[in-house]
């Protein structure tokens, strides 16, 4: 009989939740390989002994999704699938008492910023050499760059400073470290994240540095593209736009979650501004960088919204004509200041408002599209799919935006690589198109 230390561990990452948990996962996978175990990220082989689960907390259909994979993963355990179970991440940060009680079965519960503790169940060491060195999980051509962790801000709403802590920005240095390594590696696109990228720099320089970052980001040989998002728009620092318009490979993209079109709305949200400041805000950007495609994403339902405070909200989207709108129906999260007031909005109303800002957002998007036929974009190629080479414009980040196809029948083109199209078609959220000669 084959002794069972023998066995060689295997161990399988599973990343649920945004681009910050994302990279999170990308640097325990580059930590458990520099310490020689053999680890993969998201396997469909299933021969992995042992399994760590990344969950996020944000709301209450990505907790639901975090607790349905550990119990299958539960379930794979108790039928001898697997050897072991971890859990880490912002579910469990933030119900780690909980949940080591309900589910005693996962070997141990990880918070947000303890990867050296979870290391040391492997027998590893937090390797600091390879600070700025990561193995990514996406398409070689991009990667995400987490520019801080935490948040300062106050939001009535939100959880992440419960689970993410404070605001902490990388220095500069290591940033362009990081970038320079993954330029080294194929990556053209840098996606900068952050809780709040506005705030990047003000622990660290005494001021927000965030132009800065992006003008030595910029600098960076290799790097075609920098793409900013999750700029809060209370303190939004104006010499980005700036740098945005004077640097090439700095996309004219901006993605700006605002909350709400109602001042009354902002206000409980406690956003700290106005929606009149807000429009004033947003007009100054198209001012100064004319070709921006602004993102945005908005709450519906949050205790307090009355039909007239939905309906300015309405009107602010139909005024504002974003490029692209995410909308999410108010979660009431505990240990929050909302949390405090009655959720007074039926869940079925709430899922009716989205549903209508998102009707409306896509005739807005096709209007948009539509007087982008004839015209041509430097379009990067992100993959090829059923007959179709499938790529982005500089105003559109993977996964969350349009997408243009390329008819791979008729055209050749090459994954990673930039190619100038000519749009031939447009839907509400869709551009077809064929390489300029």
């Amino acid at each position: 009989m084959k002794a069972k230390g023998l066995k060689k561990d295997k161990v399988n990452i599973v990343t649920l939740g945004c681009s910050k948990n994302l990279v999170d996962s990308e640097v325990m996978l580059t930590q458990l390989k520099g310490n020689g175990i053999n680890t993969t990220h998201e396997s469909q082989n299933d021969d992995s002994n042992i399994v760590i689960v990344n969950t996020c907390g944000f709301i209450d259909n990505a907790k639901q999704e975090s607790i349905d994979t550990i119990l299958r993963y539960v379930d794979a355990k108790e039928e001898g699938q697997i050897e072991k179970l971890y859990v880490t991440g912002c579910l469990s940060h933030r119900y780690k008492e909980d949940l080591e009680e309900e589910i005693p079965q996962v070997d141990a519960f990880f918070g947000t910023m303890e990867l050296p503790t979870l290391l040391k169940k492997f027998k590893a060491d937090y390797k600091h050499e390879l600070l700025g060195e990561r193995i990514t999980t996406t398409s070689n051509h991009y990667a995400y760059l987490k520019i801080a962790e935490g948040c300062d801000r106050p939001c009535s709403f939100c959880a992440i400073p419960l689970m993410r802590g404070g605001h902490k920005s990388r220095p500069i240095e290591e940033l362009v470290t990081e970038a320079k390594n993954l330029a080294r590696n194929g990556t053209k696109e840098l996606l900068l994240i952050a809780q709040d990228s506005t705030y990047y720099g003000l622990d660290l320089y005494k001021k927000r540095n965030l132009a800065d970052l992006m003008k030595h980001l910029s600098d960076v040989e290799g790097i075609d593209w920098i793409r900013l998002h999750y700029a809060f728009p209370t303190g939004f620092p104006m010499d980005v736009l700036d740098v945005m318009a004077e640097r090439d490979n700095i996309c004219n993209y901006l993605d700006i979650p605002l909350q709400h079109g109602s001042t009354k709305m902002l206000k409980l949200m406690r956003r700290g501004t106005t929606r009149e400041k807000t429009e004033a805000l947003l007009g100054e950007m198209r001012s100064r960088v004319p070709d921006m495609a602004i993102r945005t994403t908005l709450i519906a339902g949050h205790p307090g919204e009355t039909q007239e405070d939905f309906e300015d909200m309405v009107d602010f989207v139909e005024k504002s004509r974003f490029d692209r709108l995410g909308i999410f129906t108010y979660s009431h999260e505990e240990q929050t200041h909302s949390f405090t007031y009655e959720d007074d909005v039926p869940e079925d109303v709430k899922q009716e408002r989205a549903n209508h800002v998102m009707q409306l957002q896509e005739e807005i998007s096709y209007d948009i599209n539509q007087g982008k036929i004839g015209k041509e974009f430097k379009v990067l190629i992100d993959r090829k799919e059923s007959g179709h080479f499938v790529g982005r414009t500089e105003h559109d980040s993977p996964e969350v935006d349009n997408e243009v196809h390329i008819d791979a029948a008729k055209h050749y083109l090459r994954v990673g690589d930039f190619a100038q199209i000519k749009i031939t078609d447009a839907t509400e959220f869709d551009l077809y198109g064929e390489p300029v000669k």
